[in-house]
């Protein structure tokens, strides 16, 4: 079960870190994405990170903006996002998919989302 917390009000050019904690299985041999859903809008996917952490893959509206990162000994994953965006506001979700030859393999584990709003 994943669950992301860390959202809030923030203004542009802000920063925040989203945090997506796992229980009842360990995530060692998942990769992780954080997706977003603008109102009105369809679910995107913003970030995946591999199994091991060694491996990133960034939509182009976030890259070089948001870093995911991962540390499996506390069965934890991050978000951080930097520079934030009007356009960044959405529920964040963090999910979970097993761990193929794909960065982003298919999700099959969703947790409960967090809202991130920006201000202008």
């Amino acid at each position: 079960q994943l669950q992301a917390f860390g959202g809030g009000l923030v203004q542009a050019g802000g920063s925040l870190r989203l945090s997506c904690a796992a229980s009842g299985d360990t995530l060692n041999y998942y990769a992780i994405g954080w997706f977003r859903q603008a109102p009105g809008k369809e679910r995107e996917g913003v970030t995946c990170i591999s199994s091991s952490g060694g491996s990133t893959f960034y939509a182009d509206s976030v890259k070089g903006r948001f870093t995911i990162f991962r540390d499996n000994a506390k069965n934890m994953a991050y978000l951080q996002m930097n520079s934030l965006k009007p356009e960044d506001t959405a529920v964040y979700y963090c999910a979970a998919g097993i761990a193929t030859s794909k960065i982003c393999p298919a999700f099959g584990s969703w947790g409960q989302g967090t809202l991130v709003t920006v201000s202008s």
